[in-house]
């Protein structure tokens, strides 16, 4: 029997003012029914290219792409889009895309079915099943703006399975979830796929998703490295000689980007050279505003009859980098939202140094935090057709910043993220991963004497984790920025000098 998913040496090529940039480079992967199989590779190694060609939303530059008997890269768009919509299952790592902010939850969830024309109360019935199993069937008439971050990405996913798909496609589908939830989640893919007989796709950066996997594949450079089964790991030899290697046994051996090679009886040993990690770059930090205490104070936050946040009170020091902690849903993007002025709390009051934040009107908030405060969403807000670079510096320039000032300061910034060779890239044809980088080298160009950031590890693998929890850490310390992060990363919470626990506030009745 033929394999569900049948990629045969797939390139993809994503056009670049130097020639094209190759996300996949010859990449051969099976995938059969019923299977489980765990994509994981660092920022930018091409997972997400991979899972967009699986879902027909990317055509294949050369090489064989079949997905349940059909050429998904020869299909015209029409009988992809409709061979998608029967076979597939899609979760995007951009979760928010697939949520209409006037739908409920119970409404979104059921909207696939709807689609396919099934009765109301049919549909209602699996959405709230499904719900039930990702722990929101309490949630099922909130809408998403009154919904955490984690809480939308889990009604997302309920929403790509509702229709009971052959290919489950999942990306990063836990980025932003916590442990507990985010192993609840994987549970759930892994019943889906063995109730029903489907089969999962899943690209993650994080190992622990390999529990569920009956096969776990590492793609590094558009290629794949590593296979694992339980029967042991194996590690690929492409064509020309080149063989790949697991990132944490180099990592174990203190092997970085080169080795030496000694070749011994019916053995090739691999010895550590030195090298250059994300972040260690020559270049200096761009300069920065003296930080400031920030401080929430009885702080309530209501949406709804939901009770986001309820009397919060917490201190953020200047020169310490404080993770904000918790479940999925207690408040942490809506503190953060509060800190960095982009909301107001109901009761309560939110105050940087001298400046009681939440007593200024709108457009003096803005003006405070243009100055002031460096922001990274969950969303990194960035401008698809623009370069890295031009990303940076047209924040650069809202602060006043031009020329070749503007311009250095940008590339600085870029390289202390790692991203200085991609600076000439579209942001849209950067990995996630990557946008979350310049994201964030966006907020640090600036100099901002706070800088609060919301989940800024989620999509990175654990060797760029602790490469920008470093950089965080080592604005606060060494520059003495207060440096805000909510967090359900264990390696970043690691790296903090505080950490501010929230909780789940008690539903308040109507």
């Amino acid at each position: 029997m033929s394999p569900l998913v049948d990629l045969r040496d797939v390139f993809v090529v994503h056009p670049s003012d130097d020639g094209g940039v190759a996300a996949l480079r010859g990449l051969t992967l099976g995938v059969e029914n019923g299977e489980i199989c765990i994509v994981l590779g660092p920022s930018g190694a091409g997972k997400s290219t991979l899972v967009r060609v699986v879902a027909g939303l990317e055509r294949p530059s050369a090489g064989l792409a079949l997905v349940d008997g059909l050429d998904v890269g020869a299909a015209s768009a029409s009988a992809a889009a409709r061979h998608r919509a029967r076979v597939v299952g899609y979760a995007d790592q951009h979760y928010w895309r697939a949520l209409s902010g006037d739908l409920t939850a119970r409404e979104l969830v059921g909207l696939p079915l709807g689609l396919r024309g099934e009765a109301r109360p049919a549909r209602d019935r699996r959405a709230l099943g499904l719900l039930e199993r990702v722990g929101l069937r309490d949630r099922a008439g909130a809408l998403p703006r009154e919904l955490s971050g984690g809480e939308q990405q889990r009604i997302a996913l309920c929403a790509a399975v509702a229709h009971s798909p052959a290919l489950l496609v999942a990306d990063e589908p836990t980025g932003e979830l916590d442990g507990e939830t985010a192993a609840g989640v994987l549970d759930l893919l892994a019943e889906l796929a063995r109730d029903e007989g489907a089969a999962a796709l899943v690209v993650s950066h994080d190992p622990a998703s390999a529990a569920i996997a009956d096969r776990v594949v590492h793609v590094r450079d558009g290629r794949i490295g590593e296979e694992r089964r339980a029967d042991g790991d194996t590690v690929v030899i492409g064509r020309g000689g080149w063989l790949r290697v697991p990132e944490e046994t180099l990592r174990a051996a203190g092997i970085g980007e080169r080795a030496s090679v000694r070749l011994g009886r019916r053995v090739v040993e691999l010895h550590p050279v030195g090298a250059v990690a994300v972040g260690e770059d020559s270049r200096d930090a761009p300069p920065t505003a003296a930080g400031a205490p920030v401080e929430a104070r009885g702080v309530t936050r209501r949406f709804g009859l939901e009770t986001a946040l309820a009397r919060v009170d917490a201190t953020f020091s200047p020169g310490m980098l404080t993770v904000v902690t918790g479940p999925s849903g207690s408040g942490k993007s809506a503190l953060l939202a509060l800190l960095a002025g982009l909301d107001t709390p109901d009761e309560g009051e939110i105050a940087i140094g001298g400046v009681v934040l939440s007593g200024l009107d709108r457009d003096t908030r803005a003006a405070f935090r243009r100055e002031h405060i460096g922001v990274v969403g969950q969303t990194p807000g960035l401008a698809g057709l623009l370069t890295a670079r031009e990303n940076v510096e047209l924040v650069l320039g809202l602060r006043g910043v031009d020329g070749v000032e503007s311009h250095e300061r940008a590339m600085d910034a870029l390289a202390i993220v790692g991203l200085a060779d991609h600076a000439a890239r579209a942001v849209d044809r950067l990995s996630a991963g990557e946008r979350e980088r310049v994201a964030l080298a966006r907020a640090i160009a600036g100099g901002p004497g706070v800088l609060i950031a919301d989940e800024p590890t989620a999509r990175l693998d654990s060797a760029t984790t602790l490469a920008i929890g470093g950089l965080l850490a080592d604005l606060a310390r060494e520059h003495g920025t207060t440096v805000i992060c909510a967090t359900h990363d264990p390696l970043l919470v690691t790296l903090a000098d505080a950490e501010v626990a929230l909780h789940r506030a008690p539903v308040r009745s109507a």
